[in-house]
């Protein structure tokens, strides 16, 4: 019963709350309304440590979303983590995470923002290894130390702003536009949001962070964690615009896009498959960013949340029906058993190709057009749409697996829509996923765009995807009905799937030679030479001198005699010399 109450109060408190943001959201972005929230905790000199709060319309919104998602994956969890001993310290980590993310959010100030930053570095660890075994626990520490490069650039930027007597940094994105030095920061902040969005190349983390239990990745690892990077970048677009430093970021991005989806092609772990969708389209959010076009970005942050949150729960319900089986192999024929489990996967499948009028539709297209009337080269207008075919390519990949072919697990599983809290939970999201993308385009884009392209160009995004489709559809069925054709390539198969070897670097690349070189460094130099003519040495002087005298003071007066008679000797021998 208390694993009951806690689960349903805080489904309502977060519910009533998202709700409640998200009307104060809309009046903030009707009237264009910011407002700020200060409170000063002490001022040294000139410097003054304040925590602000911001209010608009974008901090709001994204908000509201965020405690929408995290009430929904909650409740989800009553179910989902039904069997577990420690479910209230499960449900306190997840509500830990949800207040680091609403400080990360509401905060234009460096040190607050970092309070939220490093909350939620340290809850996601948390629940990464919430399954204690060696598999999360790897998992765990890979995505700790990968955020915790981001934390470091984070604090320079923090001791760099410094100069400016205060660090709102909200106050002085113009002045710093047009300040080089300030172009430090702005790198700073790039390179905090790479390793928090897991661009390459902190790219590995994100798969391995699959670990967690099913309800932390549909929350932590799709719409709040890892767009956290983004919304940092969002409040910080202004800095990097026209600058080298957005062509780096958006080859960055490109490059992570294409990565992504290429492998999620080869991938047979289906919540490995969704994190990689993820990836790519966190780089897909960063590309636009780079561009300029920050609001169209932020639509597609919003939008995504929503349905990539779904996949992840429909992925959970049907894990969690398949023994714990996570290969997509094993699973078949699913929308016989559970029709309305694999109907929200498929429109959150189809929301993600960007199939007309579901969510993923307004943004993606939005977002490919845009990017047809900017001023990109060819090897960027190809990862472009290139990345966005593998996206529809994984996708009826995925659909073919589950759909068409035959059930390959034991015959003793029973598989069905039985679970009326996971379905509820749901189909919550489902209404978003679909009618999402068409409220928030009117709500963000209240004048309808113009885009003058020409006949080729306008059906050119549709037909992108439709041949990304045929070709997943393909390349599955000759996979799977002949002698598996990826292994006549095994090689560009293996590389594919392994992200370009970015585990392997991550992990072995990093332990074997700076680890173990600075291991060998601390023990030569500061466990030896430096221990045994410095702080050890000067220890054993110090021993000597006090052990002689403590044996002139703890002993009994022939010693002073005999030291008082030595003095006067010495002394009167020095006399006589001179």
């Amino acid at each position: 019963m208390e694993f009951i109450s806690i689960c349903f109060l805080s489904f309502i408190f977060l519910f009533f709350c998202s709700m409640s943001t998200f009307f104060l959201g809309l009046i903030f972005l009707v009237n264009d309304y910011i407002y700020f929230l200060e409170w000063e905790i002490f001022s040294l000199n000139s410097s003054m440590i304040m925590m602000v709060l911001i209010f608009d319309w974008i901090s709001l919104l994204f908000m509201s979303f965020v405690l929408f998602i995290s009430s929904l994956v909650i409740y989800y969890s009553k179910d989902y983590m039904a069997d577990d001993t420690f479910i209230n310290r499960f449900i306190i980590l997840v509500l830990l995470f949800v207040f680091s993310m609403m400080m990360l959010i509401l905060s234009p100030n460096l040190i607050s923002i970092l309070l939220g930053w490093d909350g939620l570095g340290l809850v996601s660890y948390c629940l990464v290894i919430y399954y204690q075994n060696v598999k999360s626990y790897n998992a765990g520490m890979l995505t700790a130390l990968s955020n915790r490069l981001g934390d470091v650039a984070f604090l320079l930027s923090i001791a760099w702003m410094l100069n400016y007597g205060s660090w709102n940094f909200l106050f002085y994105l113009e002045f710093m536009k047009f300040d080089f030095e300030m172009q430090i920061i702005c790198f700073l902040m790039i390179f905090a949001a790479m390793t928090k969005s897991a661009q390459i190349p902190f790219s590995s983390w994100l798969p391995a962070a699959m670990a967690a239990p099913t309800p932390v990745s549909a929350l932590v690892h799709s719409s709040t964690l890892v767009t956290a990077g983004v919304y940092l970048l969002i409040r910080f677009n202004y800095l990097f615009l026209d600058t080298y430093l957005s062509k780096v970021l958006m080859l960055i991005a490109g490059l992570t896009m294409f990565m992504a989806g290429l492998g999620a092609n080869f991938e047979f772990d289906l919540k490995k498959i969704i994190a990689l969708s993820t990836l790519s389209q966190l780089g897909l959010m960063m590309s636009i960013l780079s561009l300029g076009f920050y609001k169209l970005a932020f639509f597609h942050l919003l939008t995504h949340a929503l349905f990539k949150a779904l996949l992840f729960m429909c992925a959970g319900a049907i894990i969690h029906n398949m023994k714990n089986s996570q290969d997509i192999r094993d699973m078949g024929s699913l929308s016989i058993y559970m029709p309305f489990t694999i109907s929200c996967l498929n429109i959150a499948n189809l929301a993600l190709c960007g199939f007309p009028f579901l969510a993923g539709f307004y943004s993606k297209d939005l977002i490919l057009e845009m990017v047809l009337i900017s001023q990109v080269n060819i090897y960027i207008f190809f990862l472009f749409f290139f990345s966005t075919g593998l996206t529809v390519s994984y996708s009826f990949r995925l659909f073919y697996y589950l759909f068409i072919l035959s059930m390959n697990q034991s015959s003793m599983n029973i598989l069905n829509d039985s679970s009326f809290i996971m379905s509820k939970s749901m189909f919550g999201l489902l209404l978003f996923a679909i009618l999402g993308g068409a409220m928030l385009n009117w709500l963000i884009f209240p004048f309808p765009f113009m885009m003058c392209l020409s006949y080729f160009y306008k059906f050119s995004i549709l037909l992108t995807c439709f041949l990304g489709g045929i070709i997943g559809y393909l390349c599955s069925n000759l996979t799977f009905f002949s002698l598996n054709k990826s292994l006549n390539y095994y090689l560009f198969s293996f590389f594919s799937c392994s992200m370009w070897f970015m585990p392997a670097i991550s992990t072995i690349g990093v332990v074997y030679f700076p680890v173990n070189m600075s291991f060998k460094l601390y023990k030569f130099i500061d466990q030896g030479w430096v221990e045994y003519f410095g702080a050890q040495r000067v220890f054993k002087h110090f021993v000597k001198g006090s052990n002689y005298l403590q044996i002139l003071q703890f002993n009994n007066l022939k010693i002073h005699f005999f030291l008082f008679c030595f003095l006067i000797i010495f002394f009167l021998l020095i006399l006589m010399l001179y």
